[in-house]
């Protein structure tokens, strides 16, 4: 039995049950030809969004229910991984492209491009990894120039999430050349001339996520597709990415509490020398140590989400948050898988998909290597100062 946990209301539970039904029902049944077609169906996102999943913190104005409470998200998040697929990325369209427009769009940006996301019609993406620099902004390449009344963008990307079927994608470019972070966030849009996408990469896990190359030649992009000020797109990026890590979070705990309660089933029901391979002590220790784990980490995501409800969620504790969980998923997934024995090498089990669908989680949206570099420097620990 795992912990309970207290912060959800009953109107929490209700939209837990809707959310539930729209994964199973619609989401469920695709999932294995999205994984063997390398992406989600388009109308996966229009079928969210008529179902009010998509954006619901936009203004009504906007067609979004004004629904501040990140509990909400969570409740979607952990139902989406529970009875849908990973890799279908609401969570990159509704949470971190989106709010940058909410946040940082002009009323005429917020009027032209949130009301098609909310209905799911138009799919949104982020462009900052290139081949040459990932967690280091520093380095990026792609360079935007002004000319009138228009950019000029020029450069490449990669590991692009949503790069095939995305409309909208946000692009990080380098304005400024005297300024280490001169950097501005342009909304790239599909059919713009110039703007091409490379191959549907592959990867170990995360079948279903369409992950791409992007490049951009001479790609004119008008000055009212720039959000903010030009030169401070690295400021913007820093806002956003203590939820990003909460996000992480949220989902990287409740993968290894599926990877468990599926474990759990499987060790109950499989059988050697005459005996459930459950009542093995090794099997139940396992199974122990990891529920302890999964529940004090569950317990502490919890909080962080409620900080975050109050404005209250520092990078550094999301830091934490997301260092913890990704670290937690893969020894869990890994445990788990173990505990399947051959099974658990076979694609027809979940528990296989769960545990290629983990490695990623300590790469993006920032590497356990620099969650670890936030964490330390917030405590004092700067080699920068020390040295």
């Amino acid at each position: 039995m795992a912990l309970p946990r207290l912060i959800f209301t009953p109107e929490h539970e209700l939209f837990r049950d809707t959310c539930r039904r729209f994964f199973q029902a619609e989401v469920a049944p695709h999932a294995e030809r999205w994984r063997e077609q390398g992406y989600c169906d388009r109308e996966a996102f229009r079928k969210a969004g008529a179902e009010g999943l998509l954006l619901m913190w936009a203004d009504e104005q906007y067609g979004g229910a004004g629904i501040e409470d990140f509990r909400y998200e969570q409740v979607m998040f952990e139902e989406c991984i529970r009875h849908g697929e990973l890799g279908l990325f609401l969570t990159l369209h509704s949470r971190l492209v989106a709010p940058y427009i909410g946040a940082l769009g002009t009323a005429e940006q917020k009027a032209r491009f949130l009301p098609p996301c909310v209905r799911g019609e138009t799919i949104l993406g982020i462009a900052m990894t290139e081949p040459g620099a990932g967690s280091d902004l520093a380095g990026m390449q792609t360079r935007a120039e002004l000319h009138g009344d228009h950019w000029v963008l020029n450069g490449s990307k990669t590991y692009i999430s949503n790069g095939q079927i995305g409309d909208v994608f946000l692009v990080a470019a380098r304005t400024d050349p005297a300024q280490k972070y001169g950097i501005g966030l342009f909304l790239v849009e599909r059919g713009m001339p110039g703007f091409e996408r490379g191959r549907n990469l592959k990867k170990i896990g995360l079948k279903a996520q369409d992950t791409s190359e992007l490049f951009f030649r001479d790609v004119r992009v008008p000055v009212t597709n720039v959000l903010g000020e030009p030169t401070q797109g690295f400021r913007y990026l820093t806002q956003f990415l203590a939820e990003e890590r909460l996000i992480g979070a949220v989902q990287y705990v409740t993968s290894a509490q599926v990877a468990w309660d599926l474990t759990l089933e499987f060790v109950k029901e499989r059988r050697a020398f005459g005996r459930p391979i459950g009542a093995f002590q090794n099997t139940r220790f396992k199974l122990a140590e990891m529920r302890a784990q999964i529940d004090a980490l569950q317990t502490f995501v919890d909080q962080c989400v409620m900080l975050h409800v109050e404005h209250r969620l520092t990078p550094e504790i999301a830091a934490e948050a997301k260092l913890l969980c990704s670290e937690l998923e893969g020894r869990v997934t890994d445990e788990c898988l173990q505990l399947h024995g051959g099974a658990g090498y076979m694609e027809e089990y979940r528990i296989s998909r769960l545990y290629t669908d983990a490695r990623i989680s300590r790469i993006y949206a920032g590497s356990s290597e620099i969650m670890k570099e936030i964490i330390a420097r917030s405590v004092g620990l700067d080699d920068r100062r020390m040295s």
